[in-house]
């Protein structure tokens, strides 16, 4: 399993991939945070179909990336989320937030 990474994709795409833990959560948030700002859209979508593997951090990152993008006054959008984060999401109750269907 590749450590957790976060880039521009095309215009207004981020792609997430790798693993996301406790290890790479804190780097991922802020490369996040930078490629958020730095974008000059204002509709943005992660892609999260690289995603290896995620604990309850990579469903946090998410969150913390959802508030950067409303500061910024951007929309983010979520797409293609793993099955194993798509769980927790819903034990969590956080589908609609992420836009994920019920």
């Amino acid at each position: 399993m590749s450590q957790g990474t976060i880039r521009q994709g095309g215009v207004g795409e981020l792609l997430l991939s790798g693993v996301l833990d406790y290890r790479s959560g804190p780097q991922l948030r802020e490369d996040g945070r930078r490629l958020i700002a730095g974008s000059a859209v204002g509709e943005l979508v992660l892609d999260c179909a690289a995603v290896d593997k995620s604990s309850s951090v990579g469903l946090a990152l998410l969150l913390a990336l959802l508030r950067d993008a409303r500061a910024a006054g951007k929309r983010l959008s979520v797409r293609r989320l793993p099955a194993d984060m798509q769980g927790i999401a819903r034990v969590s109750g956080l589908q609609e937030l992420l836009g994920l269907e019920h």
